[in-house]
């Protein structure tokens, strides 16, 4: 009998997050699902992890690093529920929330993708639950910090914690998707390796015809960062702005005004450039501090 529900998970060195992410699975989704988790050669334990303690649970172990993109495509072309939850290893569960949202999307067929009010481990709203296209206000608000404070054409990355209905786009941290309109509009972009295609694939639901679904009435937890760090290091940020620039490449019509066109790539690479090169300062620094006995051995060396 077909299922009603694939769940997929990209792990990558987050074992005990995984552990307590399953376990909310287990506990909170709807009969008929299936499980997938998809792991990114996290070689800390999370195969054996799985293996041990979740033996229901769907493993797929690659052998390198493939991007969150690529790796959660392999689990959801090997599933074939009419659902597909594509979920984070840094949240968790709530009851009651699947099955409003599963609900929600039979009600309203053109719906082809929905998300949940997301909620930090103090309580605290996180407001990239939903989010608005880029726009060239939109991103100097937030890639200056100054949009994270207030509100206004600066703040249009920061979400309402209530209003729920169509939305541009919401967090891949959670998102339940229409299989019938992934194969219609296609699968997450795997030319983004990290950051950015849960984006992606709302701004293609979107000129497809599909709706996107926020809705706030239900929660999941989300520990923001939990997989990649509070502070992201030199890759991660690299990633995450050629992310953005590629987004931008790759849909036109987010950014109508051609002289904006122009203008955006460049902002993006200048600001990345300073990200990086202060996530290399970063790195350095706790590099410094965990083995100071390298510093000293350089300078006796001089």
């Amino acid at each position: 009998m077909r299922g009603l529900l694939d769940v997929v998970v990209v792990s990558y060195r987050c074992r005990d997050l995984l552990r307590a992410c399953l376990t909310s699975i287990d506990q909170h989704a709807p009969t008929r699902t299936t499980t997938w988790v998809v792991d990114n050669a996290s070689n800390d334990g999370t195969v054996a992890l799985v293996h041990e303690r979740f033996p229901n649970v769907r493993l797929i172990a690659n052998d390198h690093n493939l991007g969150f993109a690529a790796a959660i495509n392999i689990g959801i072309r090997e599933g074939n529920a009419p659902y597909v939850l594509a979920l984070n290893p840094d949240t968790e569960l709530r009851a009651g929330t699947l099955d409003a949202l599963l609900e929600l999307m039979r009600e309203r067929p053109e719906v082809g993708i929905a998300g949940c009010r997301l909620e930090r481990p103090d309580g605290s709203f996180d407001h990239a639950s939903r989010r608005s296209f880029p726009t060239v206000l939109g991103a100097l608000g937030h890639l200056s910090g100054v949009g994270r404070r207030g509100r206004g054409p600066l703040a249009q990355y920061r979400a309402p914690a209530v209003e729920r209905g169509p939305v541009d786009a919401i967090n891949g941290a959670f998102m339940l998707i229409r299989r019938d309109a992934l194969d219609d509009v296609g699968l997450f972009d795997e030319r983004y390796w990290l950051y950015m295609e849960d984006m992606d694939l709302c701004f293609r639901f979107k000129e497809a015809g599909w709706t996107t679904w926020y809705e706030p009435s239900v929660s999941a937890l989300h520990v923001k960062h939990g997989t990649s760090g509070d502070a992201r290091d030199v890759a991660l940020t690299m990633a995450f702005y050629r992310g953005m620039a590629r987004f931008v490449a790759a849909h036109p019509a987010a950014v109508p005004n051609r002289a904006q066109r122009l203008l955006v790539p460049a902002g993006i690479g200048c600001v990345g450039a300073l990200a990086t090169a202060r996530a290399a300062a970063r790195s350095a620094a706790g590099i410094a501090r965990r083995h100071p006995q390298r510093r000293h051995r350089r300078v006796a060396d001089m």
